[in-house]
């Protein structure tokens, strides 16, 4: 076994709509690359080789917290060096901290012979996503070890992931360049929510799993209704609304806010689909003078992976 590996993890969507801190899907591209080296120093050690300026202090950089946790369970492993190659802007809505810290876990256990499990691994990671947002959750986090689809079921007493493999999908997401911090837009989040619309969401939650699990995309296309979250964010997206209805204009099966946004994905039947709905998405931020970015591609069939010694 190398004392050092390189590890692509990707970038994840999460909510998925009706799914609140429950649904999350994997994505081919973005990634972050994060080298992660075994070394005889005690403790981790950081360095970031992109333009982002996050903290190398360990205990509050999310991949550097992630990795102190499970030195805690593997205290033979002595240190890590980390390297981490951002390819996933941090604040995008797809799930860049859970990248960087899922992806330095997973280059950790390969080089101590995979002694943890995927279900340990999340653990791990957790730790990072609770530095980055506040909350130790687990919906961009599972996707990013699982990939494909996967259902949070629940993170206590014990972690309990369901992961599903997708239909064949294909993804498109603009990020506007505007920022949105998790723990600002959870602060927005209602406290209390009418029983009448809970029964919605969990129907649509039921539909959602359904729709993947048979491949009925028009199922999955009613199913991706949210009737708590997104009302309460939408304010801090603008454009969300109108990217939402060209994009069904052009062919979507549906979609919402990834994650805690800015970021607005759509799913679709087939690769030549998503292209034209990411370019309808685009012309709207275009039209409001508002930077973005548009990534297309499918659902990953697999999280984060060791791609080289």
């Amino acid at each position: 076994m190398p004392d050092s590996v390189l590890v692509h993890s990707p970038a994840t969507l999460s909510n998925l709509g009706c799914g609140f801190d429950v649904l999350g899907l994997a994505l081919e591209a973005p990634y972050d690359a994060v080298r992660v080296t075994l070394s005889a120093t005690p403790g981790v050690r950081i360095q970031h080789l992109d333009p982002y300026n996050l903290p190398t202090d360990p205990a509050h950089n999310v991949a550097g917290v992630a990795l102190l946790a499970m030195l805690q369970a593997a205290p033979d492993a002595v240190g890590f060096d980390v390297e981490i190659t951002k390819g996933i802007k941090p604040g995008s809505g797809v799930g860049s901290s859970a990248a960087s810290a899922v992806g330095a876990v997973v280059g950790a256990n390969a080089l101590l012979h995979n002694r943890f499990s995927k279900m340990e691994l999340v653990d791990f990671a957790m730790e990072g996503e609770a530095v980055a947002s506040g909350a130790r959750h687990a919906d961009n986090i599972a996707p990013a070890v699982f990939g494909g689809f996967t259902v949070v079921r629940a993170v206590t007493p014990a972690i309990d992931i369901v992961a599903l493999q997708s239909p064949p999908l294909w993804v498109a997401v603009v990020h506007p360049q505007i920022e949105v911090k998790t723990s600002d837009s959870r602060k927005v989040l209602p406290t209390d929510v009418p029983l009448k619309l809970a029964t919605r969401q969990w129907a649509n939650v039921a539909g959602l799993v359904s729709g993947f699990l048979t491949a009925d995309y028009d199922l999955i296309g009613r199913s991706l209704d949210d009737y708590i979250v997104e009302p309460a964010r939408l304010p801090l997206i603008p454009g969300l609304a109108e990217a939402r209805r060209r994009a069904l204009a052009a062919g979507a099966i549906g979609g919402g806010i990834s994650g805690s946004g800015p970021s607005i994905f759509m799913l679709n039947k087939t690769a030549a689909t998503a292209q034209t709905v990411g370019t309808a998405m685009g012309e709207v931020f275009a039209e409001l003078g508002i930077e973005f970015h548009v990534y297309v591609g499918p659902v990953a069939t697999q999280g984060a992976r060791v791609v080289s010694a």
